[in-house]
């Protein structure tokens, strides 16, 4: 048992016997006390020394986690409360604190819809009705969109990742005409615009998998799971979103935002190696250093008339192409 939870346990008997109006604690008592607790809780004798619960006193005493409990010695070796309402379980919070809560369970009500979070939804009213919240609406808004399809499957997946357990997913691409089956080792979760996937190894290399995109879901059962050595943020370093190659390089994308839009550009960067090479005022030219995917064609796409690629040629290429493709559907027939 963790040292952590050895002290919860001693706070929680010391607590449980400094109220008790109706028997005397010598400080003997109380190391028996704390000594027996702990050993119904790991099964095998444990001793807790005199010295350990002498601090867990003044530690109750103390500022130190919020506790300042009225611990008083009378008939000089008796202890108990001086206050016969006090716990360490009804610690009272000051307005600062209150608001901070409140805050908190504001973040938390955003994903009360979320299946994952689905038995969370009675402790965030308990915790709502505890801080007893004035506030009628939310005044923090996350993006969200229950309607997606395959959230349903985050559950089974979290804890697959979790457990390390195998799985057996029927997966249509979208460009596949039919659905297939793949036995996939979940590594991740991951959420990028709106939408999640699953990373996983499969065959000897990396997926990711649109949880949009499953229509079945298996445990494989008997199957050794594969763990890799994988560390997201280094994975996902080199790239706009998901779409991750193994064989390609970053490269230096140069780009020109005209001045009414930079400022949106240079408070939210593309990428975290973002730099301003030049800036006049007619506007600002960047550089990032990314592979070349779908995720960074969409997001360039999105500026519409406000960007302009200047680096590599490839890009740009791709770019014109598609703008020119979207001018033929406004076409005059």
């Amino acid at each position: 048992m963790s040292s952590n939870k050895n002290a919860l346990i001693r706070y929680k008997t010391l607590d449980r016997c400094l109220k008790n109006k109706f028997r005397n604690y010598t400080l003997e008592d109380l190391i028996d006390e704390c000594s027996e607790a702990l050993f119904e809780f790991e099964g095998k004798e444990s001793f807790v020394s005199k010295r350990t619960v002498q601090l867990d006193l003044q530690n109750m005493r103390s500022e130190k986690f919020g506790y300042e409990a009225p611990i008083e010695v009378y008939d000089r070796k008796y202890y108990r409360y001086s206050d016969p309402e006090y716990s360490i379980h009804q610690i009272q919070v000051n307005e600062r604190d209150l608001k901070a809560m409140n805050n908190a369970i504001q973040i938390l009500k955003q994903f009360k819809d979320f299946s994952m979070f689905t038995e969370m939804n009675g402790v965030i009213q308990k915790l709502e009705d505890s801080v007893k919240s004035v506030q009628e609406k939310s005044i923090i808004h996350l993006d969200k969109n229950e309607r997606l399809k395959g959230l349903e499957h985050i559950d089974v997946l979290y804890q697959a990742v979790v457990s390390k357990k195998v799985l057996r997913i029927l997966y249509k691409s979208f460009n596949a005409r039919d659905a297939s089956y793949m036995t996939v080792h979940p590594q991740l979760l991951k959420e990028y615009n709106n939408r999640w996937f699953l990373i996983c190894w499969h065959k000897n290399k990396l997926y990711n998998l649109a949880l949009d995109r499953m229509e079945e879901i298996q445990t494989q059962e008997g199957t050794p799971y594969i763990e890799k050595d994988f560390d997201a943020d280094r994975y996902f370093g080199e790239v706009i979103g998901v779409t991750v190659s193994e064989t390609q390089r970053p490269q230096n994308v140069v780009f020109r935002i005209e001045s009414r839009n930079a400022p949106y550009v240079i408070t939210k960067p593309f990428h975290r190696t973002q730099e301003i090479l030049e800036e006049d005022d007619c506007g600002v030219t960047f550089r990032i250093r990314v592979q070349l995917n779908f995720e960074l064609e969409r997001l360039i796409l999105g500026m519409g008339e406000s960007i302009t690629i200047l680096k590599p040629s490839k890009l740009k290429e791709r770019i014109e192409k598609n703008l020119q493709l979207a001018l033929n559907n406004y076409k005059i027939v």
